[in-house]
């Protein structure tokens, strides 16, 4: 029996050993491995306080749980028919009827006083210095860059093999990549061509939707190069699942290298469309 529980010990540690492992190399690579446990790693400081949030609300909703649990195992035990034959006959309590409304209202303040700070820290969009505009469209992102050039290209989903030959993750990566320098706030303007779609970074804490006829915006400052990936989270037709979002985060030196290479390779906003002409 001894032997039998120090091995079920050992692989329960293994087993713990290649899920961390898993999620270093999530971490690294800035998206979701299989039996990852928790939320990404941040790579801002929005994700960086809404993970704070998430475990200060945890601690709470734990707490609150292993109370009630143990009320109940207590009331069960200590008020059943056999323990106590004859019931007690009181109908109120003053004491208890005020502490189970005003703790009730205590706890939900204390979630509500940093939920509020959280939604105002990212409502309220910083001095951004890069715009980049995502237009939703069925089903792959089309971007613009108006702050360097007002270039525009498209990012489509790699297939399985492409994927694999690129070192991509599968149904993540995209053949183009938007990208942002480190450390700098960027503005995300969305809006979408033809349904609803949601422009989202679970590494950076950022989810917005792009609708139709509509423009919204929202930020991010990444606090670490790398590539990092999302998904548009919004049901939009029957490829939603194969819509993929990758950001790339360089140095500022990098970037710059980038945007002129861009300029040449990709369509100038607005540019008149060019006509491969007959062969004669």
């Amino acid at each position: 029996m001894i032997r039998r529980l120090g091995a079920l010990t050992l692989t329960a540690l293994v087993a713990a050993m290649v899920v961390f492992g898993m999620a270093s190399d999530a971490s690294a690579q800035g998206g979701p491995v299989p039996w990852q446990l928790g939320l990404q790693e941040a790579a801002s400081d929005r994700m960086t306080r809404i993970i704070d949030l998430h475990n200060f609300v945890l601690w709470i909703v734990t707490a609150i749980c292993i109370f009630v649990l143990g009320l109940l195992v207590w009331i069960a035990v200590r008020y059943n028919a056999r323990a106590n034959p004859t019931p007690t006959v009181t109908t109120h309590n003053t004491v208890l009827e005020v502490l189970w409304t005003v703790i009730p209202v205590a706890i939900l303040v204390a979630i509500a006083i940093p939920s509020f700070r959280l939604l105002y820290y990212q409502d309220v969009i910083p001095q951004a210095d890069i715009t980049i505009k995502a237009i939703g469209k069925q089903w792959y992102w089309s971007y613009e860059y108006p702050d360097n050039g007002n270039f525009t290209f498209d990012a489509l989903m790699l297939s399985d093999r492409v994927a694999q030959q690129k070192g991509e993750p599968r149904l993540l990566g995209t053949n183009n990549h938007v990208v942002v320098p480190v450390n700098t706030t960027v503005r995300v303007i969305t809006t979408g061509a033809d349904v609803i779609h949601a422009w989202a970074i679970p590494a950076f804490g950022v989810k917005i939707d792009a609708v139709p006829g509509k423009i919204n915006q929202t930020w991010f400052n990444a606090t670490r190069e790398g590539k990092f990936y999302g998904e548009c989270s919004e049901l939009c037709g029957a490829r939603h699942a194969f819509m993929p979002i990758t950001v790339e985060v360089v140095s500022r030196e990098r970037f710059d290298q980038w945007v002129e290479e861009a300029r040449t390779r990709f369509a100038t906003v607005g540019a008149p469309t060019r006509v491969a002409e007959e062969r004669r």
